[in-house]
């Protein structure tokens, strides 16, 4: 797929996210004779002379299961059989293949249509070459498994037809017919992993894994605390050890410009760069940021909740009023703390960089685009001077949306000209430089007529950022439910500031605020002497789209429909379950594009937590592309939240360091607390398909908060859940 110069020759209309166009080569027609190079028939699709298909998939690879969905729809519109069909991932060049990300579960919503497109294209261009090789008309013409045949039923393979096709003159991509749903044959179906065996054997796919002949190695020597500079090193005791190559000043890109707060320690291998750490004698400017601290934080946040909101995010009538005319009032604070990513795969990134001043990059990032662009600023370089290969990511969650370890990489390499460098953070490295989920207090009062509805509404948010502008992930979205439904309503936000580098963990800011919301709904719903499900119901309200200027719009009756689906699929009753210590939660949540409702039924015992089974309903449009990857990813999000919600503990500062060490200070999910059983069901509606890697995880953090308020009759407002 990368041997292959690409000449851009045809523009055309198939948008991707942004509004930018997919380039459509058909200019290169190569002879499909045995031992022939393949021909290329668009950046995407190669057909070989023994009729295979190898298709390229664009986007990072994470394990949400893209780069194997994307081939799919390519594959469908096509019209090829799954066994012809070889998968590569493609290098990182948007200009040919569009954005290329994993974030924000929009691989599936941007690239529904482009995707099939590409493929259906390409199937115009062979049925116009068959057409013209007998003479007929290509309205009479199909094609199935690879193949064209006509009405007498004679046929030729794609390959027999390539080198023709390959100079068909391009179609408009925004014109070519599709498949109908009904009858799709790859789409719709289960299909396993590509890689999956590779992965099982050991195989090397991973960042980390990259090796290239004469390659050498750096350690990273970071400033303690985030925002601090370096001042001076003085390494001759390190330069004096055995295999030691260089010590090179570098920047993670977060400090001011010519200024550096970090080191890297180059060697022939990473385990002696790693230990000669220890004889380099360095002192950093940390004056600026040593006052920040986990307890400071509190104490600010605790203050500003005591006060008016410093600005209001969303405001309808007159909260203040419907509050005074309330039946009843309930009010409760809800926080949650900083959390770290920790990405099994520590960040790592190989960089070489060229006498001809080009730099070659092989990353597990999430955002190559973003990782060209910080770096060729970095370097003061042309973007177009910098070649990603995109590997296989060894966990993100949104860590790797951030590019420091690329561009820290790079700034080596150019330093060590003809010398393939690899960057690795150990785990402290990691867990010390993390881009943060910031930490968030709310403080929320809601107003009850006599029947038990919500007629006022206010939270008053308190997270970080300066200049009345939040930082990276600190953000609450504005039309968060229940606010849009309800008469009177006010959400204020307050912000302070903090040293810490912050960003999107899994399912950003609704990880979080689904906690808050759900969690403290169901205590309004106590106080209506409702079930949680039930008050959702009738909050709610008739089926429609709720008006908002930041899309996706909030359809209530798809939330309706997800909430009554996992009701009946876990035979919800709203009511105790009798036993002492077992008890039953809800949570629903609407994010990324989809609608999630769950439930969790769990056991606490001497303080302990188990979770023994989760139902989960969810909508997230028309068609299910994958089945297999579908499910996995939402027992995995699943997995993830219970994590989230259970496990991992604060990120604890002080003297404006992170004190984190390990996964000693940082645990992670044990298998012995994974539920036996996750089931799932899925709500189709009559609306374009969307995303899974993040939607699944927020409900089940409060159906388990929820679920232990049941059990105990505790409930616990702050994350991590401790029932002790």
């Amino acid at each position: 797929m990368n041997a292959v110069t690409l000449q851009r020759r045809t523009f055309l209309a198939a948008s991707l996210a942004g509004g930018a166009a997919l380039t459509f080569d058909a200019r290169i027609a190569l002879a499909a004779a045995p031992g022939a190079e393949p021909v290329v028939l668009n950046a995407f699709i190669r057909i070989a002379a023994d009729n295979s298909v190898t298709i390229g998939a664009k986007n990072p690879e994470i394990g949400q299961g893209v780069k194997v969905m994307l081939p799919m729809l390519i594959a469908e519109e096509l019209d090829v059989a799954w066994n012809q069909v070889h998968i590569e991932q493609t290098l990182a060049n948007d200009k040919l293949y569009g954005p290329q990300s994993a974030g924000g579960s929009t691989a599936t919503p941007n690239n529904w249509l482009p995707m099939r497109r590409v493929g259906a294209g390409a199937r115009q261009m062979l049925l116009a070459a068959a057409a013209k090789r007998w003479g007929v008309d290509a309205a009479t013409l199909r094609t199935d498994a690879g193949k064209v045949f006509d009405a007498s039923g004679r046929s030729l393979t794609y390959a027999a037809l390539a080198a023709d096709a390959a100079v068909v003159p391009a179609p408009d991509l925004a014109k070519v017919p599709l498949k109908s749903p009904d009858t799709f044959r790859i789409v719709g179906q289960p299909v396993r992993g590509v890689d999956t065996p590779k992965i099982v054997k050991g195989e090397r796919l991973y960042g980390i894994d990259t090796k290239l002949p004469g390659m050498v190695h750096a350690a990273l020597v970071k400033c303690p605390i985030a925002g601090g500079t370096l001042v001076s090193v003085d390494d001759r005791a390190v330069l004096k050890l055995p295999g030691i190559i260089a010590v090179v000043p570098i920047s993670s890109g977060q400090v001011p410009k010519g200024k550096n707060d970090a080191l890297a320690i180059v060697a022939d291998s990473w385990w002696r760069a790693h230990k000669a750490r220890d004889q380099l004698v360095v002192q950093w400017d940390t004056a600026a940021q040593a006052g920040f601290s986990t307890d400071g934080y509190a104490k600010q946040a605790a203050a500003l909740l005591a006060g008016a909101p410093q600005a209001a995010l969303y405001k309808s009538g007159d909260v203040e009023a419907g509050l005074a005319r309330a039946a009843k009032t309930v009010t409760a604070d809800y926080s949650y703390p900083f959390l770290a990513h920790a990405t099994l795969e520590p960040q790592n990134c190989t960089a070489l960089w060229s006498a001809d001043g080009r730099l070659e990059l092989w990353a597990p990032t999430q955002s190559p685009g973003g990782g060209r662009r910080d770096t060729a600023a970095m370097l003061g370089i042309a973007p177009e001077a910098i070649t990603i290969h995109m590997t296989r990511i060894g966990g993100g969650f949104g860590r790797r949306l951030m590019n420091d370890y690329v561009v820290m990489a790079a700034q080596v390499a150019k330093a060590l000209p003809g010398k393939p460098v690899k960057l690795l953070f150990d785990r402290t490295d990691d867990l010390r430089n993390d881009y943060y989920r910031p930490a968030g207090w709310h403080r929320l009062t809601a107003g009850l007529d006599a029947n038990g509805a919500i007629v006022a509404l206010k939270n008053h948010f308190v997270s970080f950022g300066t200049n009345g502008k939040p930082q990276r992930a600190a953000e609450m979205e504005a039309y968060e439910f229940p606010g849009p439904v309800i008469a009177d309503v006010h959400y204020g936000q307050s912000l302070m500031p903090t040293n810490l580098n912050t960003g999107w963990l899994r399912a950003p800011t609704s990880n979080a605020v689904a906690f808050v919301f759900q969690g403290f709904l169901d205590e309004v719903a106590e106080a209506a002497g409702l079930d949680l499900p039930e008050l959702l119901r009738r909050t709610l309200g008739p089926s429609r789209e709720l008006a908002t200027d930041s899309p996706p719009a909030f359809h209530t009756g798809r939330a309706r429909g997800v909430i009554d689906a996992v009701c009946k699929f876990a035979n919800w009753t709203g009511k105790p379950s009798g036993t002492p210590g077992k008890g039953r939660g809800f949570g629903f949540y609407f994010s990324h594009r989809g609608y999630f409702a769950e439930i969790v039924d769990l056991t606490v015992k001497d303080g302990r937590v188990a979770i023994d089974k989760v139902w989960v309903a969810g909508d997230i449009g028309s068609q299910i592309i994958n089945p297999l990857n579908a499910e996995h990813q939402a027992q995995g999000a699943v997995i993830d939240g219970i994590a989230q919600a259970l496990v991992w503990q604060p990120v604890v500062q002080q003297g404006g360091a992170i004190q984190l060490e390990n996964f000693n200070d940082f645990p992670l999910l044990r298998l012995d607390m994974v539920p036996r059983e996750i089931a799932i069901t899925w709500v189709k509606t009559d609306f374009p398909p969307t995303g899974l890697g993040e939607p699944t995880l927020p409900p089940v953090i409060p159906a388990i908060g929820n679920a232990i308020r049941a059990a105990t009759g505790k409930r616990l407002r702050s994350l991590p859940l401790q029932v002790v």
